[in-house]
């Protein structure tokens, strides 16, 4: 999730089932925005404000993967995500990774 604090509020979700690329589940301003970014809270989903990427993204269409020059930024936000949680991600060993 993705939110924008500048004057007119944006807010973009993303979903990320671990193997494809994450896909745009909802997108909105102004009160759309407040909304999904309240339903977010609600169901503990960890905000992150970027301005620049919450612009780019918002204007992808509902149901879009992200395209491959946005994976660095927002493979960030889901290690970020995942840590916050305790997850790792599939597959992760850390005894194989020093």
């Amino acid at each position: 999730m993705n939110t924008d604090s500048t004057q007119t509020s944006i807010a973009v979700a993303l979903h990320y089932d671990g193997e494809s690329a994450p896909q745009v589940t909802a997108k909105g301003s102004a009160e759309l925005a407040e909304q999904i970014i309240a339903i977010a809270k609600q169901h503990n989903v960890p905000l992150q404000e970027n301005t620049e990427l919450v612009q780019l993204l918002s204007q992808l269409e509902l149901g879009d993967q992200i395209p491959q020059e946005l994976y660095l930024a927002v493979a960030e936000i889901i290690a970020f995500t995942y840590m916050l949680k305790g997850k790792r991600p599939k597959g992760f060993d850390p005894d194989n990774n020093r």
